[in-house]
């Protein structure tokens, strides 16, 4: 059920869309996974609400210069393009900030059941060889930790290698979890812990940085961002005390805002595109 904005995110976000001017628009930016979708056992099945998608619709027929659009998102560059079904222009940050492109192509959107053949222009990304090595030796150790958690998994990045546990029985999951942990440390790598998963990377990123760049390259007035996770705080943090950052569900955070559901979320999109048009 989705509930009326507070009266104190309402008028966050009418100074939000007016501090935008020529040349300098604002951006209006969302995790994907339990902000636009509702978290599932299988991520493979994550799909966008109704809601969200009539928002990012709105959203994208509006001017570029008076907003841009952007998805910024744990999940590989391609992945993310196909289950979010991003419209035209929409920006896309992959892998907690690794990857980055932008929305070029749609086709077949007219069935809701199925998603959409996206094209995607991505900004040029490679490994070095000790990244690759490291890679490689980090998803082998995440597989044989999955290998004793039974309902574990190991999905793979182009630059990171993730264990999650959410279909694993608790006592297994909070061990493999530690085991993925000490993995990461091992490895001299980056390591990051999510609502059951572990993610290992070879790049040091995050949405944060990834959301301050993409920020300075657009010029943008403001920053607009929603996020539920732990990896959303690194974005929450980087922000300014201008800029309005929204926390869907429960947990500590350093939001400014909180809403309860994906459903809120989408509400507060439509705030915005009701807004600005």
């Amino acid at each position: 059920m989705t509930m009326p904005l507070s009266p104190d995110l309402t008028d966050a976000l009418a100074t939000f869309v007016a501090g935008r001017s020529p040349g300098h628009p604002v951006l209006v930016a969302s995790d994907f996974d339990g902000v636009l979708s509702p978290l599932v056992d299988d991520p493979s099945a994550s799909a966008p609400t109704p809601e969200a998608t009539e928002a990012l619709g709105r959203l994208a027929t509006l001017p570029a210069s008076d907003v841009r659009l952007a998805l910024v998102s744990g999940r590989d560059l391609e992945t993310l393009a196909t289950l979010s079904r991003a419209p035209l222009g929409t920006e896309l940050v992959g892998s907690h900030g690794a990857e980055q492109g932008v929305v070029v192509g749609t086709a077949g959107r007219d069935d809701g059941d199925e998603p959409a053949s996206t094209t995607v222009e991505g900004h040029p990304f490679a490994l070095t060889d000790d990244e690759r090595s490291r890679l490689d030796a980090v998803r082998s150790g995440l597989e044989a930790i999955a290998h004793d958690a039974e309902g574990a998994w190991v999905e793979d990045k182009p630059s990171a290698a993730v264990l999650h546990t959410r279909r694993a029985e608790p006592d297994r999951a909070a061990r493999a979890g530690d085991a993925a942990r000490a993995l990461g440390a091992q490895h001299d790598a980056h390591t990051m812990t999510g609502k059951d998963v572990v993610e290992i990377a070879v790049v040091d990123t995050s949405k944060g940085v990834a959301l301050v760049r993409l920020r300075d390259e657009l010029d943008a007035a403001a920053v607009l961002y929603l996020g539920d996770d732990v990896t959303d705080e690194r974005a929450f943090e980087a922000l300014s005390s201008t800029d309005v950052t929204v926390k869907v569900g429960p947990g500590e955070t350093v939001a400014r805002f909180r809403v309860d559901t994906v459903e809120d979320a989408a509400a507060v999109l439509a705030e915005v595109a009701r807004l600005l048009a």
